[in-house]
């Protein structure tokens, strides 16, 4: 445990007063509007959302279980982190504008207005249980495993506190408290981590130090075909497929990019998540490795609370440490609470009760979010069930779940034929036979003909039945489409990838003056830039 002193405890007292402070001033200085509350009043510039960006996705899960793949298996984990950014350009050069330009709430609402209600709700109904399986669990128990470590808290006491603080700001301040306390949150989780980086840099007597410690596996990027979690094939077919349903489809990441005042503010606010995401390989999986140097035989996730245990933070900058766990933790948490909220209400509630007054919606999204905090304490208990290995544990989970998603968002954004009843035929399709996979991991189909019928597909590498389930949901969806043709609508150019949306796409007006010409031309420039830094650091650990 630390042994706190009074400049660590000055800033852990002060980062809370800082985030309150920021709650309650967005709660008591904004207008009583749903935009307001659930999309900051779509008012939000790209320093903020490249922030929230980053701190949202950015979450206790990786501080442990980055760190723990690192300590056993290496840089692996990194090629998903750095493949992000890819997509995260794709988000905003491609699809922020599309979705700007619909002036949605949610991405299941864009589901509907592309498909029909039908696809609306599945979504929404898919992402709020999905929030809670994965985000929620995972999140809450990655805490425990810090704050009982460096604070000698009890893993339910730390998670229950930081439930009730995390819910009481958002529920105050709706997603302006959110991304405004997440540009915060950034910064100190980059603070803090970094300085439990260097110090353990510093211990174990440097990189080269490092490297001549560890086995040359362990600084390769990139795994063999067979490779039990991260083959490269699977890096190369499957975890594109992830990365398109998180980056692209999740509320829980595009309501940052709704809440864009435009689409230059979107897409300057990408560039700036993509290059903070280079970070996390140096932040979170680097301290892995020397976790394993200095602690052999480490496993898991233990690897982060063994180096913060390890005396190598001096006092006086353990505070930062601290702040930097719970501004990770914290960060996505809020998320969470909010992009639920916002999915309740605006997908069911309002669709229900199309006539309720503004003031009624924010009051149900504050109902909601309380509602999410109780889930979240009830829930704690279980997760003392996740994988021991939690990056890999996140990333299987979101391989059963996302394929399907992904399929039917890309097939409807490029091909205006598609409509409603394939998108939901193939969703349901897809979703049966994510869940099957799911029940065959956790051994509930036993020795049944069904578990022997579906061992070939169920057995595949988990980023290899990502990419099996993604086609195949294709497949059925342009059957479908073909099937129900006639019954169908086509879509509008707002809703599709069109020459109308490519035109709006670089300019949002028709007239196109020099400073216009001059900020697109620095968007082009810096993500080229960022796609040059992340070939040469991929081809650096090949």
């Amino acid at each position: 445990m630390f042994a706190l002193n009074e400049i660590d405890i000055f800033t852990i007292v002060g980062y809370f007063i800082a985030v309150f402070g920021i709650g309650y001033y967005y709660s008591a200085n904004q207008r009583e509007s749903s935009e307001q509350y659930f999309l900051a009043g779509r008012q939000m510039g790209w320093l903020v959302i490249g922030a929230s960006l980053f701190a949202t996705n950015i979450s206790t899960e990786h501080f442990v279980g980055l760190s723990g793949y690192g300590a056993t298996r290496g840089l692996a984990a990194g090629s998903i982190e750095w493949m992000a950014i890819i997509f995260l350009m794709l988000l905003g050069w491609f699809i922020a504008p599309v979705f700007i330009k619909s002036g949605v709430y949610t991405v299941p609402e864009f589901f509907g207005l592309r498909f029909n209600k039908a696809t609306r709700l599945y979504l929404a109904t898919v992402s709020i249980v999905a929030y809670i399986f994965t985000k929620l669990s995972v999140t809450l128990f990655a805490a425990g495993l810090l704050l009982e470590k460096v604070l000698g808290w009890d893993i339910y006491f730390s998670a229950v506190l930081m439930m009730v603080i995390t819910g009481l700001y958002t529920i105050l301040g709706g997603l302006s408290a959110v991304m405004y306390t997440s540009v915060l949150q950034a910064a100190l989780m980059i603070i803090g981590s970094l300085v439990l980086t260097v110090g353990g840099l510093i211990e174990v007597g440097g990189w080269e130090s490092l490297q001549g410690r560890l086995s040359a596996e362990h600084f390769s990027m990139f795994k063999s075909a067979g490779d039990s979690d991260f083959p490269w094939s699977g890096i190369l077919f499957g975890a594109p497929i992830l990365a398109i349903w998180y980056w692209c489809t999740d509320q829980y990441i595009v309501q940052r990019i709704l809440a864009a005042k435009n689409v230059k503010a979107a897409r300057s606010g990408t560039i700036l998540a993509g290059f903070l995401k280079i970070l996390p390989v140096l932040l979170w999986v680097i301290p892995g490795l020397v976790a394993a140097a200095l602690y052999p035989g480490i496993s898991g996730n233990e690897a982060y609370t063994a180096l913060l245990g390890g005396g190598i933070v001096p006092a006086g900058l353990q505070g930062l440490v601290i702040v930097g766990i719970l501004s990770a933790l914290m960060s996505s948490l809020a998320a969470c609470f909010n992009s639920a909220a916002t999915l309740f209400t605006m997908d069911y509630y309002r669709v229900w009760y199309p006539d309720t007054p503004d003031k009624k919606l924010v009051l149900i999204g504050r109902l909601f979010t309380t509602g999410m905090v109780l889930v979240g304490i009830v829930w704690i208990p279980l997760t003392k069930f996740i994988n021991s290995n939690m990056y890999v544990h996140l990333q299987t989970m979101q391989a059963y779940i996302s394929p399907p998603i992904a399929a039917v968002f890309i097939t409807g954004l490029i091909w205006r034929r598609a409509n409603g009843r394939s998108a939901f035929g193939a969703l349901i399709s897809g979703g049966a036979i994510g869940m099957l996979r799911l029940l065959y991991d956790m051994d509930m189909l036993g020795d049944s003909l069904l578990a022997d019928l579906i061992h070939p597909f169920a057995s595949l590498n988990f980023l290899h039945f990502a990419a099996a389930l993604f086609l195949t949901t294709i497949a059925i969806m342009t059957a479908l489409s073909y099937l129900f043709e006639r019954s169908g609508r086509k879509a509008s150019g707002n809703l599709v990838l069109s020459r109308e949306s490519l035109r709006f796409l670089s300019s949002e007006s028709p007239s196109i003056n020099a400073f216009g010409v001059l900020i697109r031309s620095h968007q082009q420039i810096l993500s080229i830039l960022l796609m040059v830094l992340i070939a040469v650091l991929s081809a650096m650990f090949i």
